[in-house]
């Protein structure tokens, strides 16, 4: 490839995954806006609007061949249902946390959600850790252990968006199947619940849709929006994926928590004691153990490729 053409390539993942952490991180803004809609109305809406979007997208893209390949093999489709169930409780229980009062819980789970990764390669796939590795997943489970002695329980909020998004991550990767395609074949499996659901609601007069002044009120507009917020930043991350190394995909990560930790302290005012930002500085200091980590390890690999 001419090195213009690498160059160009390069600069285009950094500013792919700049922009879908960007958006990710200022993602509860947006929530925020829709504080009065209940988390399960509005995650009903983000599945039926991003549906529509990504078969827009699929149609007059790459098309349909491989959703319809993979949907018709039963165990692949059954790993996409189980895929699609994983982030639909990611994206309630990430809404109702920004919703709450919560959103600094949310900024846990997802720096935890790299050190999990890793646990999850010990436990599931039978991976060794390095030195390196065994000491940041213990400083992220301190982490954990102070801020559940903070909270007076487990930091359900923190390890279920972890948790979900670990195991929904792992599927994906068993997928022979490109973000978009994928993306489309979840939500495909999800809207016929989120359909359901948002019928429930009218028939029963509780929904938010449509009740405001006007055709489309700012409201509805939000939540036809939703899709948007869900496939934008997706797509941005899956062109990012493909032209950048891991070791710099590792890098740009944390940066969607990091603005989200901000977003919670100085603009929404939750509250940041000693010993929630003690349980942060292990978790912090345990993702730079294992960025260091990730860094010699990628230029071992690299000292041994001619």
């Amino acid at each position: 490839m001419h090195p213009t053409a690498t160059r160009e390539n390069f600069r285009l993942g950094v500013f792919a995954g700049l922009a879908a952490y960007l958006i990710w991180g200022l993602v509860p803004v947006f929530f925020k806006q829709l504080i009065e809609v209940p988390a399960d109305e509005i995650i009903a809406h983000r599945v039926l609007w991003a549906m529509v979007l990504m078969t827009a997208v699929i149609g007059f893209g790459r098309g349909f061949a491989d959703a319809r390949r993979i949907a018709g093999i039963p165990a692949q489709l059954a790993r996409v249902a189980l895929a699609s169930a994983l982030v639909m409780i990611n994206w309630l229980t990430f809404v109702w946390g920004v919703n709450t009062g919560h959103i600094l819980e949310t900024s846990l789970g997802y720096f935890i959600l790299p050190l999990f990764n890793v646990a999850l390669g010990v436990l599931v796939l039978k991976e060794r850790l390095r030195r390196l590795q065994w000491l940041a997943v213990l400083l992220a489970a301190i982490g954990v252990a102070i801020e559940a002695v903070h909270v007076g329980g487990l930091p359900w909020i923190s390890l279920v968006l972890a948790g979900s998004f670990g195991i929904y991550g792992l599927l994906r990767k068993q997928l022979p199947l490109d973000a978009a395609s994928g993306l489309f074949l979840e939500t495909v499996c999800m809207t016929p619940f989120a359909l359901a659901w948002l019928t429930w609601l009218a028939l029963s007069g509780q929904s938010h849709f449509g009740s405001g002044p006007g055709l489309l009120a700012p409201r509805d507009l939000m939540l036809v929006a939703t899709g948007a917020v869900t496939a934008i930043p997706l797509l941005l991350f899956a062109i990012s994926a493909r032209r950048l190394p891991l070791t710099m995909m590792g890098f740009l990560q944390y940066l969607a928590p990091s603005i989200t930790f901000l977003l919670a302290v100085f603009v929404y005012g939750e509250p940041l004691d000693l010993s929630r930002a003690l349980a942060f500085a292990s978790i912090w200091l345990g993702l730079a153990v294992y960025s260091v980590d990730l860094a010699r390890s990628a230029g071992a690999r690299s000292a041994v490729i001619p």
